[in-house]
């Protein structure tokens, strides 16, 4: 009895949760079958639902047929097949990499696809649909096998979306400098790059259709060995499974997937994260779906859910004609920043920085011999600054400036020159003081204003009264630039808290705050009007164009209030960047400290961002840098710092406006591709 009652009793759970998962798997369908439907009726045109029914049966005037046919059902058809398809992408990457946070998007797939499209639009070839694809699927293919090399299957989550996060950073700046070089020849591809649905007709989704279906039978013949890698790399290979081969098989079929959507609708944020994840509670519950072979299905449903789930909330809340202009992948990636913030504070946190954040002691000597070098390498970028750019000038010419006796070209030359480098200097100083005040505070040595979505929120407060009131004075757009960037670090810095700033929470919020600013600015810029977008988007690009000495005023007084009270408190820093009882025992108050260190490091970098725009990697690279060129004291680490900020983003404007000159570069783009590079060997170095 004691044997026969188990099997008993499991009979019955067994064929109950079959049915249970053939239930769910039906409410799903019909859901999507409903969603669809009200898809249809929703648009600019005055065509509801009888003009839909006869125009489906044949019956309509032509001009309502139209308007079905040749746009509504299009566009319905193209949500379905993109949801499911990054669904089911989301899935397979999950489930190989057995990391919940894997996605077409932390991968950098999408990143990948909009930087080889990119291309293609600058080099002016016209290529069919399927051609345009292939070159997607190369991007993309390339970006998800650097992060993966990077970051390990299975390493961790904030390994992952560390190196996906700045991946994408860095081709995204490559790629938005393409379109500010060339606006002509990429017109369009900022608004594609927000991912809408929106649909001419049938062509695109009957060419694209073939490679989704390749796609997803080749999951479903691989689904088997998948399920097998759920058990471990060496009880798989005990079963006979090829390890490297099916993960590499996998990647390629998901990045396969991701490159169709990709192509047909531009990138849809986080479908292929949020899908699986929603899934995942139903494994748990009906064990007809903890195989790959139903789940996949079933993720890609949930997909086609969400994107036209997405669609018709968008249409059902904002105004139709506004409606129209917000792609879908705006709103998606809402939903997904949102998503991921509540995975966030709900994921274990395992990691450590001490491997990378080690203690390093330097002598004196060291240390006044970097700085003595360090000032003398800003002085030589200062004057090159100065002296460089459209028009070449002499030293002359600039003493002759400073007393008032040169010329009116040279004096205009040196007028609109001057505050660049002056922006430039004092925004790299501000960005690397932040960094070191927020890695202190934190003990994540991966911690930077940027990634954690500080400097996300200062450029969301700063386009908003940039788009919104066009004349707003320097003044005004710090004061916005400090609301948004305060906005944001109350919620990453209060979220990431509960358990003391662990750093998979902290880094994961981060990237979800940032994200989630990233889509409002997008939002922002496609509703505003084109000179507004463009004076946005390349204020984005980190530029200094334009800068006046009263627009870096703000700046200046928060940064020497910065490094007055860095100095001066440079033992508390020592004191908070240990651990969490020392400085409990030494009598220092721990929560007090560390409020007013991140509350100064939010005002740099808020000030940084209004005065010089969004330039990344400056508070990664200058901390990490001063560390290991002369320990870890504060008090010699905050100058060396700011020296390394200063150089690093005047240098990046210096070339920004003069190795293409005429045309330009913002200092942002610039340190984007010098800081990726210099992260991902950070995260390489700490796993090692």
């Amino acid at each position: 009895m004691a044997v026969t009652a188990p099997t008993a009793a499991t009979r019955p759970s067994s064929i109950t949760s079959r049915t249970g998962a053939a239930a769910v798997t039906a409410a799903l369908v019909l859901l999507v079958a409903g969603l669809a439907a009200v898809d249809i009726t929703q648009g600019t045109a005055s065509v509801g639902v009888p003009e839909v029914w006869r125009a489906l049966t044949g019956r309509a005037d032509p001009g309502d047929a139209s308007v079905v046919i040749a746009s509504r059902l299009p566009r319905m058809v193209a949500g379905l097949f993109v949801g499911a398809v990054l669904g089911m992408a989301g899935a397979a990457l999950q489930a190989v990499s057995r990391n919940v946070l894997a996605s077409p998007d932390t991968l950098a797939v999408n990143a990948g696809s909009y930087f080889g499209l990119g291309l293609l639009a600058v080099t002016g070839a016209s290529l069919p649909l399927l051609a345009s694809s292939g070159v997607a699927f190369v991007g993309g293919l390339a970006a998800a096998a650097v992060v993966l090399g990077l970051s390990g299957l299975g390493a961790g989550t904030v390994r992952l979306v560390l190196a996906g996060s700045a991946l994408t950073l860095g081709l995204s700046a490559i790629t938005e400098g393409l379109l500010l070089l060339f606006p002509q020849q990429t017109a369009g591809i900022f608004r594609w790059n927000q991912g809408s649905i929106a649909q001419h007709g049938f062509d695109g989704v009957l060419q694209m259709a073939p490679i989704g279906l390749v796609g997803l039978v080749g999951l479903l013949l691989l689904a088997r060995r998948v399920d097998a890698l759920a058990l471990g790399d060496d009880a798989a290979r005990g079963l006979g499974v090829p390890v490297r081969s099916t993960r590499v098989t996998a990647v390629v079929l998901a990045a396969l997937l991701s490159t169709a959507a990709v192509t047909l609708a531009g990138p849809v944020g986080f479908v292929g994260m949020c899908a699986p994840a929603l899934v995942r509670p139903l494994a748990r519950r009906f064990r007809g779906f903890t195989r790959n072979r139903a789940s996949l299905p079933v993720a890609g449903l949930t997909g086609a859910a969400l994107v036209l789930g997405s669609d018709v909330l968008l249409r059902a809340v904002v105004r139709t004609d506004v409606a129209v202009a917000v792609p879908t992948g705006v709103v998606t990636s809402l939903v997904g920043a949102v998503f991921l913030i509540v995975m966030a504070i709900r994921v274990k946190d395992t990691a450590t920085a001490a491997a990378v954040d080690r203690l390093r002691i330097r002598s004196r000597t060291v240390f006044l011999v970097t700085t003595a070098v360090l000032v003398a390498v800003l002085v030589g970028v200062i004057v090159a600054a100065v002296l460089v750019g459209d028009s070449k000038l002499l030293l002359g010419d600039v003493l002759n400036w400073a007393q008032g006796r040169a010329g009116r070209t040279t004096t205009f030359v040196l007028d609109t020159r001057v505050p660049r480098v002056v922006a430039a200097l004092l925004a790299g100083a501000a960005l690397a003081l932040a960094g070191t005040l927020v890695q202190a505070v934190t003990r994540n040595p991966l911690a930077e204003p940027g990634i954690l979505g500080v400097s996300g929120g200062a450029a969301l407060g700063a386009v908003l009264l940039v788009t919104t009131v066009p004349l707003a004075g320097s003044w005004s757009v710090a004061g916005a630039a400090f609301a948004g960037a305060a906005l944001s670090s109350v919620i990453v810095f209060g979220l990431a808290a509960r358990g003391g700033f662990q750093q998979n929470r902290l880094v994961l919020v981060g990237f979800g705050v940032a994200t989630a600013s990233a889509a409002l600015v997008s939002l922002l810029i496609i509703l505003t009007d084109p000179f507004n977008a463009t004076k946005a988007l390349t204020w984005l690009s980190g530029s200094t164009y334009g800068r006046t000495l009263p627009d870096v005023v703000p700046l200046a007084i928060v940064l020497v209030v910065g490094l007055v009270v860095a100095v001066a408190r440079r033992t508390e820093l020592d004191l908070v960047s240990l651990d969490e009882d020392t400085p409990r025992l030494l009598g220092l108050s721990l929560g007090g400290s560390r409020f007013g260190f991140l509350l100064l490091g939010v005002l740099l970098s808020a000030t940084a961002v209004a005065a010089a725009g969004t330039i990344g990697f400056v508070g990664l690279v200058a901390p990490h840098a001063a560390h290991a060129l002369v320990g870890r004291q504060h008090h010699r680490v905050v100058p060396v710092a700011v020296l390394l900020g200063a150089v690093l983003v005047c240098t990046a404007d210096l070339v920004g406006r003069t190795v293409i000159a005429p045309a330009q570069l913002g200092a942002g783009l610039m340190t984007a591709v010098i800081g990726t590079p210099y992260f991902l060997h950070l995260l390489v170095r700490s796993r090692r």
